[in-house]
């Protein structure tokens, strides 16, 4: 055969390639019937990958129906789409919006909608006050680097959509992208226990905001986020669980929009293509989405609910801690996003915040507050950190109850935290005050009677804490208790 002929042999196979390549659904053929088994198969994969996403579209509808910043319940700030609400202090401990709420910072929130605007964000001189923004997409990845450990200067930053294409005006500092339309906002502004700190930390609170691009005018604007109202209750809030945010009877009718908000990333075409089938089947089919929604419904108790419990995921450390190091960053890991989104969602970056997750004691054993506990740190072994560190203590729900001394975190934050003989530091957990006057002012309260978990944060951590190199003490039941 000539070269002619070998080359249109060669493209013809090509072309034939490429036009099988084309042809090959990604998915089942459409209108291909499907049985109830393999509809429950795909219908509980989607649940689970698509749990934290769910969990985020149904907040940007919470925020949607609220008419101003305001304080949701009276505790958790909110605002309508693209715009948001700031605490003056911290967060009161009935918050049940959030699981693992943070009493050692001042927080903000906000949703963007940016398939409407893109969004302004000012950042204030918070001077050497810590501080971080953080800003995560649909998928609750971070997208957005801002904050003290990044150098950010004061001034403002452009938020937008997947698609904009719009000039970025004179006098905005940085712009960023997000792969999805809906994206959530939460600043961070660290202040110590002293009176005094939380006043000098007011100043820097009234310049902190975000707003539609048509309202830039190249001014920092200012809030007194004091003055807030108060809305009631959202629907499925209450009690001691996390408020219910993603539901299994809605699930099928809701994931199209998270679908068509979040891109398919790399090699999840596929994927794709077969919840679109799985969702075209429930319409036509009534009883075939009963099933699905019922697999669903199983799927939230078999899969979901034992991914609150810390000591169910994550990367095991000594002395029974566990961590993860893809917070806000997860990509593929659909399974430690959803872990992540049940247990502690609206995780930071780890080079932003470290966590260190704990449900046992040192024998392996549930911690409860029959028993009393020590978490000593030896000397110059505090956590290693250029932000600040702090440990706090949870119910079995991952929320703050009530104390005589209203403390709920111990840590950089405690100006009287006492240091032994040795140079160690010792935090006591328990329940009942301690006699001890130094051991008071070293005091974490446990609610009586009860299992709770411990949370260590290292915000700005040092590479060790990052590395693997210092992980937290051991906590020790206490002889006698």
């Amino acid at each position: 055969m000539n070269a002619r002929g070998t080359s249109l042999v060669v493209l013809t196979t090509l072309g034939l390639t490429a036009f099988a390549q084309q042809q090959a659904p990604r998915g089942p053929a459409p209108v291909t019937r499907i049985t109830e088994p393999y509809a429950r198969m795909v219908a509980r994969d989607a649940y689970f990958w698509a749990w934290p996403m769910v969990n985020i579209y149904n907040k940007r509808l919470a925020f949607a129906q609220i008419p101003e910043p305001g304080l949701m319940n009276g505790v958790l700030p909110g605002a309508p789409l693209n715009r948001m609400g700031m605490l003056t202090d911290y967060v009161e401990p009935t918050e049940r919006f959030v699981a693992c709420p943070n009493q050692d910072v001042v927080y903000g929130g906000g949703v963007f909608a940016l398939d409407q605007s893109p969004v302004v964000v000012q950042v204030p001189d918070f001077g050497k006050r810590f501080w971080v923004y953080q800003i995560v997409d649909l998928r609750t990845d971070s997208f957005a680097d801002i904050g003290a450990m990044y150098g950010t200067k004061p001034g403002f930053y452009l938020v937008v959509g997947p698609k904009w294409k719009g000039e970025t005006p004179k006098n905005i500092a940085g712009v960023f992208r997000s792969k999805t339309n809906t994206a959530f906002f939460g600043p961070r502004v660290f202040r110590d226990d002293t009176a005094s700190d939380k006043a000098a930390v007011q100043e820097v609170l009234r310049g902190i905001d975000m707003y539609p691009l048509a309202e830039f005018d190249g001014t920092m604007k200012q809030h007194d986020w004091s003055k807030l109202p108060k809305f009631q209750a959202a629907p499925g809030s209450g009690g001691k669980a996390e408020t219910r945010w993603v539901f299994p009877d809605k699930f099928l009718d809701q994931l199209p929009a998270v679908l068509d908000d979040a891109p398919p990333l790399p090699g999840e075409e596929a994927r794709y293509a077969g919840m679109r089938a799985m969702i075209a089947s429930a319409k036509s089919d009534p009883a075939l989405k009963a099933a699905m929604t019922d697999e669903v419904t199983k799927a939230e108790a078999d899969l979901i609910a034992p991914l609150l419990q810390f000591r169910n995921w994550g990367i095991q450390l000594s002395h029974h801690w566990t961590t993860n190091v893809n917070g806000a960053k997860f990509g593929t890991d659909y399974f430690t996003r959803t872990a992540v989104a049940k247990s502690n969602i609206l995780v930071n970056k780890p080079n932003e915040a470290k966590y260190f997750y704990q449900d046992l004691d040192e024998a392996g054993d549930r911690l409860n507050s029959r028993h009393a506990y020590t978490v000593t740190f030896a000397k110059g072994k505090l956590p290693p950190v250029q932000g600040f560190w702090s440990l706090s203590l949870y119910n079995a729900e991952h929320f703050f109850e009530e104390n005589a001394i209203k403390r709920f975190s111990i840590g950089t934050k405690n100006k009287d935290l006492k240091t032994a003989a040795d140079g160690s530091v010792t935090i006591y957990v328990q329940a009942d005050t301690p006699t001890d006057p130094a051991q008071r002012s070293n005091w974490l309260p446990a609610p009586k009677d009860q299992d709770f978990s411990l949370f260590m944060r290292a915000y700005w951590a040092k590479p060790e804490a990052l590395n693997g190199t210092w992980t937290p003490p051991a906590v020790l039941k206490r002889s006698g208790s």
